[in-house]
């Protein structure tokens, strides 16, 4: 499906947006969406050439590179995480919205999984939220702002062979729901999505097609089987959809996981992984 990143949700563009995992993906896309309503953008993520074309993407959409920082960091380590805060602020001088996106899947069951691998999972994908909501909430609650979390279908369902994601998915969920209750009393609203399957190169990434080359024929042809839409996702769809709850428009929402997922969440398995080599 064509979708591009261009729309209208109310006060973004006065809103500073703090975005890691903004390098590829779901945080790239967010970024553009973002970029199109005018926000200025903390842009964060390990791979600074790609960070780069994230900013050059956003420039092309009309954002004044003033309106642009790119901080290089890994989200495992305590000192990166305050410098994504930090150079932000040093930048703009406020926070308003923070996008906890970066995150890996690792692929494996309870026969196949290492200690180190499961303890990988859950430090990248929950407890570094965690600590960097830790660092962003004193100015979240200056300006009354709000937090949206990149989670999963699979917080909400588990998927075949991918047990620690899962687990660190659901875990992101519960956390957001605490969070929310917490920090509502400040004014700060606090939301998660739950995407479905949408392009991006972490199946690549997570080795759950092996060494094959992963496409988006190959992708969209498993995602048609098990979503009820028929399709995979895009990056501005969440993109869109994280917009929206960060803007004006949702102010009335907090504590919310919204499934972005083409309605897999409703009765079907996201994936059969074993059944994935007959696609391949």
């Amino acid at each position: 499906m064509n979708v591009s990143p261009n729309g209208a949700y109310s006060g973004l563009g006065n809103k500073v947006v703090l975005i890691t995992g903004a390098s590829s993906g779901i945080g790239a896309g967010a970024a553009e969406v973002f970029a199109c309503h005018g926000s200025s953008l903390i842009l964060c993520g390990r791979n600074a050439e790609n960070l780069q074309h994230t900013a050059d993407k956003c420039i092309e959409l009309g954002l004044s590179p003033n309106k642009i920082v790119q901080v290089v960091g890994d989200v495992t380590m305590r000192e990166d995480l305050e410098a994504y805060v930090n150079k932000g602020l040093e930048k703009f001088g406020r926070l308003d919205v923070l996008v906890a996106n970066a995150g890996i899947g690792v692929p494996g069951n309870l026969e196949t999984l290492t200690l180190e691998q499961y303890e990988l999972q859950q430090l990248v994908n929950t407890t570094s939220v965690f600590s960097l909501l830790k660092l962003a909430m004193p100015e979240l609650k200056k300006t009354k702002g709000n937090i949206v979390a990149v989670s999963s279908i699979a917080g909400l369902r588990p998927i075949d062979s991918m047990l620690a994601y899962s687990v660190s998915k659901a875990g992101m969920d519960q956390m957001i729901r605490c969070i929310s209750l917490e920090v509502a009393k400040f004014g700060v609203r606090v939301n998660c999505i739950n995407p479905g399957a949408i392009f991006t190169n972490i199946f690549t990434n997570c080795g759950m097609f092996g060494d094959s080359k992963v496409t988006f024929d190959l992708v969209n042809a498993l995602a048609s089987s098990t979503h009820p839409l028929g399709r995979c996702g895009n990056v501005y769809e969440t993109g869109k959809t994280i917009a929206f709850l960060a803007s004006d428009d949702a102010s009335f929402i907090t504590g919310e996981t919204l499934r972005v997922d083409g309605g897999v969440g409703l009765s079907q398995p996201l994936f059969d992984i074993p059944s994935v080599q007959n696609l391949i």
